[in-house]
């Protein structure tokens, strides 16, 4: 993920123009359906299908999603990291692969599935199954070999081109593009740099040694501060015949790449070779705490590991990533191949492995520590920002003997993060996988039933649900006892059946002998919605009040939104205040917007609906209906069984008193409305929107110009309710257009050209 502070921190390989190759890959996408870009790795792929795809969004009105593939080391997940990178929940009754289809299908859009060859099958069935079901879908995909499906036109990228033996001057050498990268990243790391009459042939002769390969070539680089190009040309001459003897890659550049990165690999100290072997281990971007954890031992300690980490950012072998609160470390993946090799044969992969487990055991624990208090966003950042970890985390505790518990309690600890990201089908996935891997007799195992249970009553599995719940029952287990309480609550009020508030009431209380406030809440919840549905008003309010006390009082908001919601809809559907409800419901989706939390601010607009449609302000009732059906759709979900009496009851109230066209109307109107309007009231008479800023689309000039005004990542998605990840990949794109590596440059830039000439 990016960050607050940056558009996009420079690439571990730049990028510089490649318009032929640019023009073929756009030529292919016009005529075909489905492109797969192929080369070496290190050749420059990502970086050219991003530039292709970010400079194609007007062709492509239903939008063009990245997604990485980089980070997986399972098959299972690649459906859920599509849907991540078009910001869909998972919902009730569909997979992971449903859910793409389904939003996929009307639209004319452009994916880009980016880095496939470690998971070729995976990939391969994901691009079959949606190029089969959505007709105007495209798809642009990079691997280091073929999918092989049927209709599909494979590009070989060239490396960049490298001028002859001879060469002129500097000018001329600077005409090539391997020159031209060359002199770009040993100026960033030696500003003083430049290509002379003096040094043009040794950096030629460098370029071409290297095969123009932009992995490699910015790896030699690296080394300009205390190598001259003669030096460093004559190094890579004199090592790369001997290391890549013996290699089983049967292209001269996969050689030609492996030896450089031997040779980096060569010219690094002992201990940095270490850490290098060790940050293998990491799927994603991760901090200095985790490199720490993970790599200190057998004679380094934090300090020396800290060195490590410079010496390595120095040498371009890990990327640094700038964050609001701290830098984060990114290794390239073939650079994470080749330490992964070594730490294989060091012998200590085991004990790296299980210290990257137990790093990320930790911090679920903490996340779950300061989850219910104002310590939430940066919890839910920081899990966020460790998801590619968390998941090999827990892949590798799965296929590892023993370690089924550790797995088990990892995805058990932290239910909300799950939900909160749309992911909770992962999330069953995961607690599944683990019970199976556990011994019957296992401790923990009733309670981890008990919440799988859970998970599936939230997309209202009720036959699973149940046959889970009885698992958990059948064993005898007093640390269980309160989950399985609130999971049969849970199941009872979806099945509308009886003593659910009973059950509820039963986990409120044991948690609350066990002091865990957080896991009070939700069956709180439950049991506030069970006494309005009772006719219990006042008792509703009691709860429900005390429950949004507990949350204020421990600055805690997602929970607070939860309770206020709660308030709302026993106002307002049960015979209370209706504009007491309406306040409630207007303060939640206060929350939520600026949490960026798209599926409960689908709740809450459709809520306020409601309060329209009692005051039989039909009008207005119909446009909130659009507006929420339009935030629904942006996470692919719906009104599910815990709305869905009351949302078709108003719903179909407010289209009979308008009649279907005037309804029609009145929804289309307000789909097009921002959800901050909902908070407005009524809209206001437009006074137009600012122009576009070429050659940026409508959404990134939005963002463009709200990132000038010193709107944050976060501020921007609750500003247009969109998820952050969104933000982000939006500002990818400008960054690849534009060229720009921060924030300041992107707010110059449009100023300038609001502006105008002066």
């Amino acid at each position: 993920m990016a960050n607050d502070s940056e558009v996009r921190s420079r690439p571990l390989t730049s990028y510089v123009s490649r318009t032929d190759d640019e023009d073929e890959v756009r030529r292919l996408l016009g005529v075909g359906r489905l492109v797969t870009l192929t080369g070496a790795g290190g050749v420059g792929k990502t970086r050219l299908a991003a530039r292709v795809a970010s400079s194609l969004t007007r062709a492509f009105p239903g939008g063009v999603a990245v997604a990485g593939l980089g980070e997986l080391r399972d098959e299972r997940l690649v459906a859920r990291t599509v849907a991540d990178a078009l910001g869909l929940h998972d919902t009730a009754g569909r997979t992971d692969l449903e859910a793409v289809v389904s939003y996929l299908r009307p639209r004319r859009s452009l994916l880009l599935l980016d880095n496939c060859e470690h998971l070729l099958d995976g990939s391969a069935d994901l691009v079959t199954a949606l190029l089969r079901d959505c007709p105007d879908l495209v798809v642009l995909a990079t691997s280091r070999c073929s999918l092989g499906l049927t209709g599909e036109q494979v590009l070989a990228i060239p490396p960049l081109a490298v001028p002859d033996e001879e060469i002129g001057t500097p000018g001329e050498a600077l005409t090539f593009a391997a020159v031209r990268l060359f002199a770009e990243r040993a100026t960033s790391v030696l500003p003083a740099f430049e290509v002379t009459g003096s040094n043009a042939a040794d950096v030629v002769r460098l370029c071409r040694r290297l095969d123009g390969l932009p992995l490699a070539i910015e790896l030699a680089a690296a080394r300009i501060r205390v190598l001259s190009p003669s030096q460093i040309a004559d190094r890579v001459e004199e090592n790369s015949g001997v290391l890549a003897t013996g290699l089983r890659m049967p292209v001269e550049r996969h050689r030609t790449l492996r030896a450089t990165i031997e040779w980096s690999h060569s010219l690094c100290t002992d201990t940095e070779r270490i850490v290098w072997a060790r940050c293998s281990a990491f799927a994603g971007q991760f901090d200095l705490s985790a490199a720490e954890d993970v790599c200190a031992g057998a004679g380094l300690d934090s300090l020396a590991v800290l060195d490590a980490v410079d010496g390595l950012v120095d040498k371009s072998v890990l990327a640094r990533i700038d964050g609001t609160d701290r830098v984060h470390y990114r290794m390239l993946r073939l650079l994470r191949e080749f330490g992964g090799h070594r730490l294989a044969e060091s012998g200590d992969e085991l004990d790296v492995a299980r210290k990257h487990r137990d790093h990320y055991a930790r911090l679920i624990d903490q996340a779950a520590a300061t989850w219910f208090g104002p310590g939430q966003d940066e919890a839910y950042e920081r899990l966020t920002a460790a998801h590619a970890d968390i998941r090999e985390a827990l892949s590798w505790s799965l296929r590892t003997a023993g370690e089924g518990a550790v797995a088990l309690e990892m995805a058990t600890g932290m239910i909300e993060y799950w939900v909160a990201r749309g992911a909770a089908w992962e999330l069953r996935d995961w607690i599944d996988r683990a019970l199976e891997a556990m011994p019957p007799e296992s401790r923990g195992r009733a309670r981890g039933l008990a919440i799988a249970a859970l998970c599936a009553a939230l997309h209202a599995d009720l036959p699973r649900a149940r046959q889970r719940l009885a698992a958990a029952e059948a064993i005898e287990d007093d640390e269980a006892a309160p989950y399985i309480a609130h999971a049969s609550a849970f199941v009872r009020m979806l099945a509308v059946e009886p003593n659910s508030m009973t059950a509820a009431a039963e986990a409120v209380r044991l948690f609350g002998e066990r002091g865990d406030v957080r896991r009070q809440m939700h069956p709180m919840f439950l049991q506030g919605v069970a006494l309005a549905y009772r006719g219990d008003l006042p008792g509703a309010r009691e709860l429900l009040g005390s429950m949004r006390r507990l949350c204020q009082e421990a600055g805690e908001e997602r929970y607070r939104s939860m309770a206020l919601f709660g308030l709302g809809v026993a106002e307002v559907c049960f015979g209370g205040d209706l504009d007491d409800g309406e306040r409630f419901i207007r303060s939640a989706l206060e929350i939520d917007l600026r949490a960026s939390d798209v599926l409960s601010a689908a709740y809450r607009v459709d809520g306020l609906a409601w309060v329209s449609a009692r005051r039989e302000e039909w009008v207005r009732a119909a446009e909130l209906f659009g507006t929420a059906a339009t935030l629904w759709e942006r996470c692919s979900a719906e009104p599910d069984v815990a709305v869905t009496a009351s949302h078709r009851m108003f719903h179909d109230a407010t289209r009979n008193a308008l009649g279907a066209e005037r309804f029609d109307l009145a929804f289309a109107e307000g789909r097009r409305r921002n959800p901050h309007d909902a908070l407005a009231g009524a809209e206001t008479p437009s006074v137009g929107e600012p122009a576009d800023l070429p050659p940026l689309t409508p959404r990134e000039s939005e963002i463009a110009r709200l990132v000038a005004a010193g709107l944050s990542n976060r501020d921007i998605a609750a500003r247009l309710v969109i998820a952050r990840r969104t933000v982000e990949t939006h500002l990818q794109h400008i960054s690849h257009k534009l060229d720009f590596a921060n924030r300041t440059q992107l707010a110059v830039w449009v100023e300038q050209r609001d502006r105008g000439p002066l």
